[in-house]
């Protein structure tokens, strides 16, 4: 490859107002959350039998997408694949600005934002919740020192082990994160060992899909040139993993459907649970799996627009799965005696019924929004972008080829 120049994102009158439009969306999430906060959590479609609601979907899509956004920086630095590294930057900016803002969708949700110091100066290490706080702020800290070491030439040297950090770190991470619905025993589509793996490719498929879809947008933006070699390096990639995901999900119903136990359960998320049900079939496998698959290994996968709209329904499938996960998971009874019929005026044995309000999902946009933002700023201030990811500036095949 050729050396690569690396330059901030013009700024001016277009940049302000594109910076200005996405916090628009910001600053609606924090009056949806100060109504929240000031008014009670009952102005929500949350109770007490459904306590993670909408925004929490929207928290943890963000976060294990954050983990999914570093794996191009970690192809290039950990496993030496050349034709990434100059999105390797721009990986390791996503990764942090994406984890910021399903952290601050999760902050802003707890009904108490103050308590968060409680859980940052008290620890009981039996909680994966403990663990986390101290995965996603030691994650930050290393994809940090990763990105200085990639952007200082003097430390070029150490990238690679700052990217072996980084790798084991988010893994580490994402299987946390996995690990708080695998250890949910209470909860029969929560307790599966399957979750920590099954979370990681999630990530995945969602960072990269999200990648996809910043990269293109800024450098059409910009109007820097973006070859396809590179681009369909991605796409054909994000069709891996996608299916992969196909692959754990099955397995994990497959898994479940074993067991005579976890019947009640996989009937009402594949069969009887309504909205759940739909999301699942329509949403989930249908519209962020299976159509995605066609365009991006079809004809239409040599289409920028088609790409673009692949990775667009793959993240709103991505959302689906995590609103079955979550809300799906928790609107299921709890199985108090396994083998009997309970009812009492607690609700129990009862189906729990959600329905999002316009709060709790313009916070969770806003935490979209506030990644977004993030990630624009960055590129402006700093210098995470080549100038030209054009085919003969990354691609020795094709400078070969006009050589010839």
């Amino acid at each position: 490859m050729k050396p690569l120049d690396y330059r901030e994102i013009d700024g001016g009158l277009p940049f302000y107002m594109l910076v200005g439009a996405i916090g628009v969306f910001v600053l609606a999430a924090l009056g949806a959350a100060f109504y929240m906060e000031h008014n009670g959590h009952w102005v929500t479609g949350m109770s007490n039998q459904i306590v993670w609601g909408t925004p929490h979907v929207f928290a943890v899509f963000l976060i294990v997408a954050a983990s999914g956004a570093l794996n191009v920086a970690s192809i290039s630095s950990v496993f030496g694949k050349t034709p990434y590294k100059p999105l390797a930057r721009l990986s390791g900016l996503l990764a942090i600005t994406l984890l910021v803002g399903g952290l601050a969708v999760l902050v802003l949700d707890l009904g108490h934002p103050d308590r968060l110091i409680v859980a940052m100066t008290y620890y009981n290490f039996k909680s994966i919740f403990a663990w986390n706080i101290m995965l996603y702020t030691g994650f930050m800290g290393i994809v940090a020192v990763y990105l200085w070491m990639m952007m200082e030439r003097k430390m070029n040297d150490y990238t690679r082990v700052a990217g072996m950090a980084a790798f084991i770190w988010r893994l580490v991470l994402t299987t946390g994160t996995g690990s708080i619905f695998g250890f949910l025993v209470a909860r029969q589509a929560y307790d599966a060992a399957i979750m920590a793996p099954m979370f990681i490719i999630m990530s995945f498929s969602f960072g990269l899909a999200i990648f996809i879809l910043v990269l293109m947008g800024l450098y059409n933006w910009s109007k820097r040139p973006l070859g396809d070699t590179i681009l369909f390096r991605l796409k054909n990639l994000l069709g891996v993993f996608v299916a992969a995901v196909l692959y754990f999900v099955l397995a994990y119903h497959l898994t479940n459907l074993y067991g005579t136990e976890n019947h009640g359960v996989e009937r009402f998320l594949l069969v009887d649970g309504g909205v759940y049900t739909s999301l699942f079939w329509i949403v989930q496998i249908g519209l962020g799996s299976l159509l995605p698959l066609a365009l991006l290994y079809g004809p239409a996968g040599k289409s920028r627009l088609w790409i673009g709209i692949a990775c667009l329904l793959i993240i709103i499938g991505g959302l689906a799965q995590m609103y079955v996960i979550i809300i799906g998971g928790q609107a299921y009874p709890m199985e108090m005696f396994p083998g009997k019929e309970v009812s009492s005026s607690f609700f129990d044995g009862v189906i729990a019924s959600y329905t999002p309000s316009l709060p709790e999902f313009v916070l969770g946009i806003g935490g979209v929004a506030l990644a977004l933002a993030a990630t624009v700023v960055g590129t402006r201030v700093l210098r995470f972008l080549p100038v030209s990811l054009a085919d003969e500036q990354v691609d020795p095949h094709h400078v070969a080829t006009d050589a010839a």
